[in-house]
């Protein structure tokens, strides 16, 4: 499987809708930016159907050095960014799990 990257859709959406490349960029760039700053300000995102980003306050806690396992070291709380899906995608990716349980094909090999 491949990984969907930002000039991916640029030309995706490009070829679709014949819009120049840099402009569908400039969109993409734009709303992408906009996203991160209102999550910057600690607002949420939602976007219908596909899913809700917000904001998450991790606790203080003590971590291990795994290379010095008898030190402690403190990790301070900090914000993080999570991620909701919304019923479409859950819809759509959860036929991803049905297609990856199918029995393979005789002779085929699998990845791991």
């Amino acid at each position: 499987m491949a990984n969907l990257t930002k000039r991916d859709l640029v030309v995706r959406i490009s070829n679709e809708t014949g819009m120049v490349q840099q402009d569908v960029l400039n969109v993409i760039q734009r709303t992408l930016d906009y996203l991160t700053d209102s999550l910057a300000d600690g607002n949420t995102v939602e976007l219908r159907n596909f899913g809700v980003f917000e904001i998450k306050l991790r606790k203080a806690r003590v971590g291990r050095n795994p290379n010095k396992p008898q030190s402690d070291v403190p990790i301070p709380p900090r914000a993080v960014v999570k991620f909701k899906p919304g019923k479409e995608m859950k819809a759509k990716v959860s036929q991803l799990s049905e297609k990856m349980a199918a029995p393979q094909a005789p002779g085929a090999t699998s990845k791991v």
